[in-house]
């Protein structure tokens, strides 16, 4: 049966890699929504490849840039804005939406794609660390699946596949350690955007690529395990493992350990997700285990990576606390990549942000983005005062 899909941030690697296997498979999915922000000329490549229905860009200006370079004769209606994304999120015809949206911004689309019934395939982690509770109780009233497409939490839930939740003793989240898991704090100081975007194992996006260096994007799947898998946060543990063979494992109160292990390729956790419960043939190799000779692991060091350690204080916390964390990081990414701050300063910011943070228990939705719009307000005057 074909599926019909939805791909909010269609330009992104994730993006990309879903419309590789929407080639893979033609036979078993058509695009029928594309939505970018800035990458207009990569989109106008997209739509001619796929032929959407709809497709959807930052602002006007974008909107007519797009116009201008797509030929004739595409009959793609071109939308802007919170308002195009919200309707390529409910398009009519949509089957499954492919949340994969950078930061924040994921939050509000996917919200309106489960309202609207839509099965959610969620390579977003922004939406659950900062409305988690409210995203998985309207999932829950809809009867929406939530479906994770990032690699550790695409593993743990083939693991908890077939157990008892009640058997659970202890997920195991995976962490690569980044490209600085070897240097010596004491030289943090010097790294600069190309070095933190050199990352060793995985090929990502610029936020994802800086948030793992500073071990930020493991503490933001900590809390998106914790709501995607209603769990609490102090069964979730952080293992530091360079190779990035074993993508994550869940530990069981008779002592048995469930590992899913896989190349690091985001292909294989993308296309589980859009075919689920069955797998297709990616004809990917699997793990060469006899060279690769020793998979290893260690605990993190949160001193060296303070970032983990602020996350795992907002995940305890909860509240309006981890959407104040995620939008305090990412204006302090941002500074970072453009040269503003030195990489130290990421989890300053960060933390100085929190502690100025008068929490919100049980937050509305409302709640939720106030603490948002504050953080990015109060993040960003730190980085301009320096």
């Amino acid at each position: 049966m074909l599926k019909l899909l939805s791909i909010l941030g269609s330009t992104g690697s994730i993006g990309c890699n879903v419309l590789k296997i929407v080639e893979f498979f033609p036979e078993r999915f058509a695009v029928k929504a594309l939505a970018a922000a800035n990458n207009v000329a990569l989109l106008a490549k997209q739509i001619e490849r796929f032929r959407p229905e709809i497709a959807v860009v930052l602002d006007e200006k974008k909107a007519l840039e797009l116009k201008k370079i797509l030929p004739a004769g595409t009959g793609v209606e071109i939308l802007y804005g919170e308002d195009g994304y919200r309707t390529a999120a409910a398009h009519g015809s949509v089957d499954m939406v492919v949340v994969a949206i950078v930061g924040a911004a994921g939050l509000i689309p996917t919200l309106t794609a489960i309202e609207a019934g839509k099965t959610i395939a969620l390579a977003n982690k922004e939406t659950l660390v900062m409305a988690g509770e409210i995203v998985m109780k309207m999932a829950d009233e809809k009867g929406v699946k939530i479906l994770p497409v990032d690699s550790e939490h695409s593993a743990i839930f083939q693991c908890l596949a077939g157990h008892r939740k009640k058997d659970l003793s202890k997920i195991l989240l995976t962490a690569s350690g980044g490209p600085f898991l070897n240097r010596p704090a004491s030289e943090f100081a010097k790294i600069k955007p190309k070095d933190a975007l050199n990352h060793p194992t995985w090929q990502m996006g610029e936020k994802i690529s800086i948030d793992s260096a500073t071990l930020m994007n493991k503490g933001l799947e900590v809390i998106e395990a914790k709501h995607l898998f209603g769990v609490s946060h102090d069964i979730i543990e952080v293992l530091i493992h360079p190779q990035s063979v074993v993508h994550s494992m869940v530990a069981y109160r008779d002592g048995a350990v469930i590992a899913q292990l896989g190349i690091p390729d985001m292909k294989g956790a993308i296309a589980y997700a859009m075919s689920y419960p069955e797998r297709l043939p990616l004809n990917q190799p699997i793990p060469d285990f006899v060279n690769i000779g020793a998979l290893t692991f260690q605990q993190p060091d949160l001193e060296k990576f303070p970032c983990l350690a602020l996350a795992y204080k907002a995940c305890e916390t909860g509240g309006t606390l981890p959407a104040t964390l995620n939008a305090a990081n990412e204006v302090a990414v941002h500074a970072f990549l453009k040269q503003r701050i030195s990489f130290v300063k990421i989890p300053e910011v960060i933390s100085n942000t929190m502690e100025r943070h008068s929490v919100v228990a049980n937050p509305a939705l409302s709640d939720i983005m106030e603490a948002d719009k504050w953080a990015r307000e109060m993040a960003g005057k730190m980085v301009r005062d320096g």
